[in-house]
């Protein structure tokens, strides 16, 4: 059973060595007992970021390929719901909270599931406050 809502910024703090956070540090504690979960899209978010850092030059493939290997054994969850179920909900989280598709689906998992949201994005953090959702 899950025990959070798991955005891929947390988990990309913890193999960045100069994006380390203290909140995400807590956060993988908690998973030393537990699993998490995530939308479908998470591993994408995570996939993204690297290229991206990569592109700047801020890390090369060989990091991105470790970050990748050592993510693929976490304990987290990927919600299997097909998307054609939860893409109302999420366009219309997206809508209500002027937010991304890609933020409204992390949110509407954490609705879904009953669980809390761990998340480095202050935005995010705040529209989940405004949602009811706790943040981890």
């Amino acid at each position: 059973m899950s025990s959070l809502v798991l955005d891929a910024s947390v988990a990309l703090s913890w193999f960045l060595r100069d994006e380390s956070d203290a909140y995400a540090d807590g956060v993988l504690a908690m998973l030393e007992n537990k699993e998490a979960s995530a939308p479908c899209l998470w591993l994408l978010e995570i996939c993204n970021a690297l290229t991206v850092l990569e592109r700047r030059g801020r890390i090369n493939e060989a990091e991105t390929a470790r970050v990748l290997s050592l993510v693929r054994n976490l304990p987290i969850e990927m919600d299997d719901s097909p998307l054609a179920e939860t893409i109302e909900r999420i366009t219309s989280l997206a809508r209500r909270f002027k937010i991304s598709a890609y933020d409204a689906s992390y949110l509407e998992l954490a609705i879904r599931q009953g669980l809390p949201l761990a998340t480095l994005d202050r935005k995010l953090k705040s529209v989940a406050k405004r949602a009811g959702v706790p943040t981890a």
